[in-house]
């Protein structure tokens, strides 16, 4: 896949969806490693991603309905 390919499918409903769950599956795996290891850009991380995956939910759910 190109990224203007990626770009695309980013924009649609469905493309929404799987980059919202792929980054709330980051959001888990940083959060995780942040609480065992107290570790600052940990957190970070894991809040960007969950920032980044509300957004993208909230346009599947808001912007593209039909």
């Amino acid at each position: 896949m190109t990224l203007a390919q990626i770009d695309k499918f980013h924009k649609t409903r469905p493309g929404f969806a799987v980059f919202g769950l792929v980054e709330l599956g980051l959001v888990y795996i940083f959060a995780s490693l942040a609480i065992n290891s107290g570790s600052v850009w940990q957190w970070l991380l894991a809040i960007i991603f969950l920032f980044g995956s509300l957004q993208n939910l909230v346009r599947m759910m808001v912007v593209h309905k039909k």
